[in-house]
């Protein structure tokens, strides 16, 4: 509603650039945060969920959710399995059929942070192997967001590219090195 649809004096309006356009939360944020707080806590686990707000290099419009607590390394899981599918759940609550689509993420006691960090330095020692060996490196299948990272650690990595290969479970990401 405008101000004149209130029954006040009319807002001024004002030019703004995409990039001016702040974010205006719709409630999904915390919907996510009470759906991940009732599905673990009917897991039987004694962790609690915090609502972080997004760091000035993050799209505002994501979701960042923290588990903290007793239980919170058992809600990691196998290699972040148990994580993955917890996320997974909570972006299908938090977008629905209609709406703008927002990305979620859930971590627990920094794990999603250590292993982005972990991916990177190994993804950049192994492009200097691509290069210094002339031979393309295969990672085992990796999920999408562990693709992303491997990608962007190398995206301005000289001598190497990166593709991803295979379909579904079995995608996998090559580094290439280039031939100067």
């Amino acid at each position: 509603m405008s101000g004149s649809e209130q029954g006040g004096a009319p807002l001024p309006q004002e030019e703004n650039s995409a990039e001016e356009t702040a974010f205006v939360e719709d409630g999904r944020a915390d919907k996510a945060a009470l759906f991940l707080r009732d599905v673990i806590e009917k897991m039987g686990m004694r962790c609690d969920v915090h609502l972080e707000e997004p760091s000035e290099h993050d799209n505002p419009s994501d979701i960042f959710l923290q588990i903290e607590g007793a239980d919170a390394g058992r809600l990691i899981g196998k290699k972040g399995a148990v994580l993955a599918a917890l996320q997974y759940l909570t972006y299908r609550i938090v977008n629905r059929p209609g709406i703008s689509r927002r990305h979620v993420l859930v971590d627990a006691e920094g794990y999603a942070a250590r292993r982005e960090d972990t991916l990177a330095t190994m993804a950049r020692r192994l492009g200097k192997q691509a290069v210094d060996d002339g031979k393309i490196i295969t990672f085992e299948p990796m999920s999408p967001r562990d693709r992303r990272v491997v990608h962007l650690a190398l995206a301005k990595f000289p001598g190497v590219v990166t593709q991803s290969q295979g379909e579904g479970s079995d995608r996998r990401v090559q580094i290439i090195p280039v031939r100067r």
